[in-house]
C-alpha cells in the first residue's frame, strides 16, 4: 500500500521484523455475514494488526465499519455486529507497509458506481500503484486516500464496459504487481488472484454458503469446509445462482510467495496444497543437513522459528528446549521514553529461560534476519543467561533485495545480508556460527526434489535472487514521497 516513507530507528525492534500487509475475508448468502466475518478476520489477526474493517450489504443498504486496532477491540460488541446487517459481507486485517495507519486507509475501501456500491478489500500491492495513482488525478480523479488499493475503485468506475464484471476485469487488466482482492457488490462477492499467484486466496463453504479468506485457518475458526485455492490469475464471482470461474489473462505458471511458508501464514493454514507446518519442520531438517553442528540443546526463537527448531532437534537428534520465553501481552503501544529504555525492548518479548540455557551449547534457530538488530539482543541475551556458545541456524536464505508485492521490508541497504558477508554478519551477531538454508534446499523442502528451477522458477523469491517476477513500473518512473496533502491526526 502507498504511503509516506517510514524511517526506521535503530532501536526499534519493530523495524527488524517482516510483516505482511493485510488480510481478506468475504462470505455470501448467510444470515449472520458479519459475524462470520469478524471471526474468520479473528484468524487472520496474524496478517495485519494495525486495523480492521467490514462492510455489509442488507439487500438495500449497504454498512460500513472501519476502526484502527485489533478485531478483538472493535468487532466483539454485539451492537456492532447488529448494525452491519445482511448477508453478504467482506473483512480486512491491515498492516500498512510504510507510513502512519489512518482511518481513511483503512479498507475495505467503498464507492457509490453508477451500478450501484461497490466494495473492496487487497492484499498485497500493486508496482505501478503510483503510476496509475499520478495518471488518474490528471484525468479528474479525486483521492480520498493514500491507498493503491483506492486506483481500483477508479479504474473500475471509468471502465467503459457495460457489465459490472466486464469493468472489473478490465480493471485488473491495468494494475501490475501481488494481489488478492475481495469484493463486494450488491448481487455478488467477487475473488480475484494476481496472474502469478504471488498472494493467497481459499475458497471455503459453510453450510452451503461460499467463504473467500486468505488463508485456510479462517476457515477452520468457523467450521468451514475448504474447496480449494483460487488458482493464480482466477476471478470467482458468487451469486444467488453459485459460483463460476473466468480466467482473463493469458495461462502462465503460478509463483506463489515462498515466504508464506516461512514466515507470513500461520503454521496450521494449508498454502497451495502445502502445510505450513510441515514445510517449516522440513526447513529445519533440511538445515540440520546442510549446517550440522555439535551442540547440546536446540532454542527456538519463538513463536516463528518454533516449526524449524523441531525440525532441526529430531534429524540432528538434539533435545529441543524452550531457552526463550516468549511474553504474548507487549502491545506496540508501549512508551520508551529514553534511549536506555528502548534498548531493553527485545526484552519485553523474549526472557531468556536461564534454568534451560546456562551452561549449555545451544543452536538458535529464527525464521529470518532482516536487520540484524534484534538479533543482536536475542544472542547477547543467551550469553547472559551463561548459553557456553551461540550457534545461529535461520530457517531462509539471506535476504538481499526488498519487497514490493505486500512484504514490509526496509531498503536494501538496511538489509544485513546485502551489507555483509556471512562472516561479517555472525562477528555482527556475536555468534560462534552462522548459516542460512540454502536457496535448493529451500525449495527441496517444499517438496521440489531437484531445488530451483532457474529457467522457470517455482515460487516467488526475489527477496534471495533478485529475480523479480513481474515488472516494477513505479521503481522505473519518477518516485515522490508525498502522497497526501493532507495531514491527518489519529
Amino acid at each position: 500500500m502507498m504511503e509516506d516513507s517510514r524511517g526506521f530507528d535503530d532501536f526499534d525492534s519493530e523495524a527488524d521484523t517482516l510483516h505482511e500487509e493485510c488480510g481478506v475475508f468475504g462470505i455470501y448468502g448467510h444470515p449472520d455475514a458479519a459475524a462470520i466475518t469478524a471471526l474468520g478476520m479473528h484468524a487472520l489477526q496474524h496478517r495485519g494488526q494495525e486495523a480492521a474493517g467490514i462492510v455489509s450489504f442488507d439487500g438495500t443498504r449497504f454498512q460500513s465499519e472501519r476502526h484502527l486496532g485489533l478485531v478483538g477491540d472493535n468487532f466483539s460488541d454485539p451492537a456492532t455486529i447488529e448494525r452491519l446487517k445482511g448477508h453478504i459481507a467482506i473483512g480486512h486485517t491491515r498492516y500498512s507497509t510504510t507510513g502512519a495507519t489512518i482511518l481513511r486507509n483503512v479498507q475495505p475501501l467503498f464507492a457509490e458506481l453508477a451500478s450501484g456500491g461497490f466494495a473492496v478489500a487487497h492484499n498485497g500491492n500493486l508496482t505501478n500503484g503510483l503510476t496509475l495513482r499520478r495518471r488518474l488525478v490528471a484525468e479528474g480523479a479525486i483521492c480520498q486516500s493514500t491507498s493503491d488499493t483506492e486506483a481500483i475503485l477508479h479504474l473500475v468506475a471509468r471502465s467503459r464496459r457495460t457489465r459490472f464484471l466486464e469493468r472489473f476485469i478490465d480493471a485488473l487488466r491495468q494494475i501490475e504487481g501481488g494481489y488478492a482482492l475481495v469484493s463486494l457488490t450488491n448481487k455478488k462477492l467477487i475473488g480475484a488472484r494476481d496472474p502469478l499467484g504471488i498472494r493467497p486466496l481459499v475458497l471455503g463453504e459453510l453450510d452451503g454458503h461460499y467463504i473467500l479468506a486468505s488463508e485456510t485457518c479462517a476457515l477452520d475458526i468457523i467450521g468451514a469446509r475448504f474447496v480449494r485455492d483460487i488458482e493464480n490469475g482466477e476471478v470467482v464471482v458468487i451469486s444467488e445462482a453459485g459460483i463460476e470461474s473466468h480466467r482473463p489473462f493469458p495461462a502462465q505458471p503460478a509463483r506463489p510467495c515462498i515466504f508464506e511458508y516461512v514466515y507470513f501464514s500461520r503454521p496450521d493454514s494449508v498454502v497451495n496444497g502445502r502445510s505450513v507446518y510441515g514445510v517449516r519442520k522440513a526447513i529445519g531438517a533440511t538445515l540440520a543437513e546442510e549446517a550440522p553442528v555439535d551442540a547440546d540443546i536446540v532454542v527456538p526463537v519463538p513463536d516463528s522459528g518454533v516449526p524449524a527448531a523441531l525440525g532441526f532437534a529430531q534429524a540432528a537428534g538434539l533435545p529441543y528446549e524452550l531457552g526463550i520465553i516468549r511474553n504474548h501481552y507487549v502491545g506496540r503501544t508501549f512508551i520508551e521514553p529514553t534511549q536506555a529504555i528502548r534498548a531493553l525492548g527485545v526484552r519485553l518479548k523474549h526472557s531468556a529461560n536461564r534454568a534451560v540455557v546456562k551452561g549449555k551449547r545451544i543452536v538458535l534457530i529464527d525464521d529470518s534476519i532482516v536487520r540484524g538488530t534484534t538479533s543482536v539482543k536475542i544472542v547477547q541475551m543467551m550469553r547472559d543467561a551463561g548459553a557456553t556458545e551461540v550457534h545461529f541456524r535461520i530457517a531462509s536464505p539471506p535476504i538481499m533485495y526488498p519487497d514490493y508485492y505486500g512484504i514490509d521490508m526496509p531498503d536494501r541497504e538496511k538489509l544485513l545480508a546485502a551489507r555483509m558477508s556471512l562472516e561479517e554478519m555472525r562477528q555482527f551477531t556475536g555468534v560462534d556460527s552462522l548459516a542460512f538454508v540454502s536457496v535448493d534446499g529451500l525449495y527441496r523442502s517444499l517438496g521440489e526434489k531437484n531445488g530451483r528451477n532457474a529457467a522457470q522458477p517455482q515460487f516467488t523469491d526475489h527477496y534471495f535472487t533478485g529475480d523479480y517476477p513481474t515488472t516494477l513500473t513505479d521503481l522505473m518512473g519518477e518516485r515522490t514521497a508525498q502522497l497526501s496533502l493532507l495531514a491527518e491526526a489519529g
